[in-house]
C-alpha cells in the first residue's frame, strides 16, 4: 500500500477511529505516558473499529466457536454429570485410594471414581496406555459425539489435535522405576519408554479418531490446557485448520507427587472431612488438592460450524500469555504476570474490561495464589472487578494440573450458555485480601446472563494463560 492509498484508507475511517488513532499518535510523539487502562481502552477501541471497518481486509480474523465438549472429572464421568454436580456444590475430594497415604500428612485427593477405560478402548490397547491417555480418549470421544462429528474424521487434513499436558504418564514411570529396582531393569515393559511421554495423549487422540492434520502438545504446567486452547484459536484464525480437538488432561495421583508437594508444604492437610479441604479465597485455606481429569473441546471456524449446522456453545474471542520470570513455584507477589495475561487476552479479544461479567479463576486454595490472583484481577479490570462474579472450580474437583484449563474452559462455556455460575464451596471466612464476589456456596443465575467470561490458569514456573469466551451472537 503506497502513501496515497494509506491516506485514502485513513480518511475513510469513522471519525471516532480517526480521533482515537490521532490521540495515540500524539501521545507517542510528545512522549506522553498513558496509564495501562487508558492505553488498553484506546487500543481496544481502535482495533475493534479497524477490524470491523475499512481496514478489515488488513486485519482478517476468522471467528472461532466451541461446538462440542467432553469431561471426565472427580465429580462426573461425563459433561452433564460433571456440570450438574458442580451446580449443586458436590465435592469430588475424598480419602485417596490410588496410593497408600500412610507416610503422608495429606490423606486426600480428588480422584476420578468408577472410570472404566474398556468402555472406550479394547483391553489390549488400554493396558498399553497411561491413565492420562485413557481419560483423554474418553473426554475427546464425548466432545466429538457432542459436536456431531463421526470418526475416522473425514476432513482429516483440515483438522488438528492440540492438547495441554503437564507431565503425562508419570504413573507409568513411577511403577517402572519401582519394578526395576526390585526385579531388574530388563523387567520393564517396552511400552513404558513411550507411554509416559507428555505427547502420548495427543498421539492417541490422533490415532483413535483418525486425525492427520495439525498435532501439538503444550507443556506449561498448570497453564497447559488453557494455552492449548489458545493455540487452537490461533491455528483456526490463521486458516491452518478448520477444526481442532483441544483442551487438557492429567492423572498424577502418585507417591512422587504426594511426597514432592508435601515437602513443599503446598497441599492441604485438612483431612477430616475431605470435602471441606479445598477452600479457595477463604481465609483458612491451607493448600491445594491434587486432582485428575480431562476436559476436551471441539473448536471450529464459525464458517465451518455454520455450514454443517453445528450447535454453538460460545465463541472463543482471545488469548493472553505471560511469564512471571520470578520463581519456580511461587507466583510473583506483585501479580504483574497474571495481570498481563488478563490484559493481553482482553486486547486480543477486542473486549473492554467493563464488558466482562464472569471469571473462572485459577483459584487453587493456596494462600499466596488466591491473594495474587485477586490483586491481578483488580489491577487489570479496575473498579469493574467488584461488579462481576468470580468462582473456583477447584473448590470441588481439586487441581488437575494440565487438565485444569480444559475443564475450566468447559465450565466457562457452560456458564455463558446457561447464564448460571457454580458456587465456590467451603467459603466461610472472608479474607480481607480476597474481597471480590466469589459466589459463595450456592450457584447463581445472573439476571442479565453472561456476555463475556474469562478463564485463568497460572502455572508453576510463572507461566500464565487467560482465554476470553463470549456469548455467540450471529
Amino acid at each position: 500500500m503506497n502513501e496515497r492509498e494509506l491516506l485514502s484508507q485513513l480518511q475513510a475511517l469513522p471519525a471516532s477511529a480517526r480521533e482515537t488513532l490521532s490521540d495515540l499518535l500524539s501521545a507517542i510523539n510528545v512522549g506522553k505516558t498513558l496509564s495501562p487502562s487508558q492505553l488498553q481502552t484506546q487500543a481496544t477501541s481502535l482495533l475493534r473499529q479497524l477490524r470491523q471497518g475499512t481496514f478489515k481486509d488488513i486485519f482478517p480474523r476468522q471467528r472461532v466457536v466451541i461446538t462440542g465438549m467432553g469431561a471426565v472429572t472427580p465429580v462426573g464421568l461425563t459433561l452433564p454429570e460433571t456440570w450438574n454436580n458442580l451446580l449443586h456444590g458436590v465435592s469430588g475430594v475424598d480419602y485417596v485410594t490410588q496410593i497408600d497415604p500412610s507416610p503422608y500428612p495429606t490423606k486426600i485427593a480428588a480422584e476420578i471414581k468408577g472410570f472404566d477405560p474398556l468402555k472406550y478402548l479394547p483391553r489390549k490397547v488400554a493396558r498399553k496406555m497411561a491413565r492420562v491417555s485413557q481419560i483423554a480418549i474418553a473426554a475427546a470421544q464425548e466432545a466429538l459425539q457432542d459436536a456431531g462429528i463421526s470418526w475416522p474424521v473425514t476432513e482429516s487434513d483440515r483438522s488438528g489435535v492440540i492438547m495441554g499436558i503437564a507431565l503425562g504418564g508419570f504413573d507409568l514411570y513411577q511403577h517402572a522405576i519401582w519394578k526395576s529396582s526390585k526385579a531388574g531393569v530388563m523387567r520393564v515393559r517396552p511400552m513404558v519408554a513411550t507411554g509416559g511421554l507428555p505427547n502420548m495423549p495427543t498421539f492417541h487422540i490422533n490415532e483413535h479418531f483418525g486425525v492427520r492434520g495439525l498435532s501439538e502438545t503444550v507443556v506449561t504446567a498448570c497453564a497447559s490446557g488453557t494455552q492449548a486452547i489458545g493455540q487452537a484459536l490461533e491455528a483456526i484464525r490463521n486458516g491452518v485448520v478448520d477444526t481442532v480437538i483441544t483442551g487438557g488432561a492429567e492423572a498424577l495421583i502418585c507417591d512422587f507427587f504426594f511426597s514432592g508437594f508435601t515437602n513443599m508444604k503446598a497441599i492441604s492437610t485438612r483431612n477430616d472431612p475431605p470435602q471441606k479441604a479445598s477452600r479457595p479465597f477463604d481465609a483458612s485455606r491451607d493448600g491445594f488438592i491434587i486432582g485428575e481429569g480431562a476436559g476436551v473441546l471441539v473448536l471450529e471456524s464459525l464458517k465451518h460450524a455454520l455450514a454443517r449446522g453445528a450447535h454453538i456453545y460460545a465463541e472463543v474471542l482471545g488469548v493472553g500469555l505471560s511469564s512471571d520470570a520470578y520463581h519456580v513455584a511461587a507466583p510473583d507477589p506483585t501479580g504483574q504476570g497474571a495481570q498481563a495475561a488478563i490484559e493481553k487476552a482482553l486486547l486480543d479479544a477486542d473486549v473492554l474490561p467493563e464488558e466482562v461479567d464472569y471469571i473462572n479463576a485459577h483459584g487453587t486454595s493456596t494462600s499466596l495464589n488466591d491473594k495474587v490472583e485477586t490483586m491481578a484481577i483488580k489491577n487489570a479490570l479496575g473498579e469493574h472487578a467488584y461488579d462481576l462474579v468470580v468462582n473456583s472450580t477447584k473448590s470441588m474437583i481439586g487441581h488437575a494440573f494440565g487438565g485444569a484449563g480444559g475443564i475450566e474452559a468447559i465450565v466457562t462455556a457452560k456458564s455463558i450458555e446457561t447464564g448460571i455460575v457454580h458456587p465456590t464451596i467451603n467459603y466461610e471466612n472472608p479474607d480481607p485480601a480476597c474481597d471480590l464476589d466469589y459466589v459463595p456456596n450456592k450457584a447463581r443465575r445472573l439476571v442479565n446472563g453472561i456476555r463475556v467470561g474469562l478463564s485463568n490458569s497460572f502455572g508453576l514456573g510463572g507461566q500464565n494463560a487467560t482465554i476470553v469466551l463470549g456469548k455467540y451472537v450471529p
